[in-house]
């Protein structure tokens, strides 16, 4: 069967395609060598031009890189945040330099009266909303007999009951304004930020590993009731990406090799992928796509364990 990309796309979408540069290394020259782990090079796309996007835990780590490449895709954003107001305007302003409109709003993503605030007040600013990026997450990790029911609740209920009380506030009014076919063909977006933990189990984090299995099947549900209203629901599920919650990882040369034997790519990745990713999930290139996990992982979810042949 032909490729759909050689086939059918424009001059314009070929273009579009094809706009990462690649690996700055030349992976021809040794057969033996592995090449350099490189960041790719890629030209922005202004696919999200008109349309008004939140992110939620968008003051650092991998929320600032998605509301950053929400807005060089064209996107005004709300940067929301719970915590690090400096940080969260920081991010604002980064946006605004884009030459997007950008939103501060604090909100607890678990506290339904937070949220309900939030919203309104993007509607308030900015008219609507198209792209919702629930992002805001947490760990708090324990031996599992040693885990509280504090520990426990806290973590489900920023990252999946908050990611829900987002979701259900942001299907409201997609279903109240349908379609705005001058931005978008679809009527809404909504992008779940999970876990390659979603399917790998991870001892000493129960409670995480619970709230991104929960993540997933919420995603996949909502997806599969709200597709006839043209609302999109996607998440992606990121593996190792170099982000300060995760510092003691890699910030070492022998703690970034260890890391790299569950890493068949064998690099980490950059926050600025996960971005690339949301903004391309929340495009009209995308379209066609809706109730999946994307794992951005380098490979994690491969059973790395096997890649010697066992």
């Amino acid at each position: 069967m032909n490729s759909p990309a050689s086939t059918m796309a424009t001059p314009s979408a070929r273009a579009a395609l094809h706009a990462c540069a690649g690996m700055a290394e030349d992976t021809r020259a040794s057969t033996t060598a592995l090449p350099k782990a490189v960041l790719p090079t890629c030209t922005p796309q202004k696919w999200l031009l008109g349309q008004k996007a939140l992110v939620t835990g968008a003051s650092s780590g991998i929320g600032r890189s998605i509301a950053l490449a929400l807005a060089e895709a064209g996107a005004d954003v709300v940067v929301n945040f719970v915590s690090g107001e400096d940080q969260a305007r920081a991010v604002a302003a980064e946006i605004e330099a884009f030459g997007s409109r950008a939103l501060v709003q604090r909100a607890d993503v678990s506290n339904e009266a937070d949220v309900e605030r939030m919203f309104a007040a993007m509607y308030e600013e900015l008219g609507t909303i198209d792209v919702l990026v629930n992002n805001a997450g947490l760990q708090q990790d324990a031996p599992f007999e040693e885990l509280t029911l504090a520990q426990w609740n806290k973590v489900i209920g920023v990252n999946l009951t908050g990611q829900f009380l987002c979701a259900r506030a942001a299907v409201r009014e997609f279903k109240r304004r349908g379609v705005r076919a001058e931005v978008s063909c679809s009527a809404g977006k909504i992008i779940c930020i999970s876990s390659v933990h979603e399917v790998i189990p991870w001892a000493g984090h129960v409670n995480y590993a619970a709230s991104k299995g929960g993540v997933m099947l919420m995603m996949k549900s909502i997806a599969q009731e709200v597709a006839p209203y043209r609302i999109r629901v996607n998440s992606i599920s990121p593996g190792a990406i170099r982000t300060p919650i995760n510092m003691q990882a890699w910030d070492t040369p022998q703690a970034y090799q260890e890391l790299l034997k569950l890493i068949p790519y064998k690099r980490i990745g950059e926050p600025q992928e996960v971005g690339r990713a949301a903004a391309w999930l929340a495009s009209d290139y995308a379209d066609y796509v809706n109730g999946v996990s994307l794992f951005v992982d380098g490979g994690m979810t491969l059973y790395p364990g096997f890649e010697t042949g066992g």
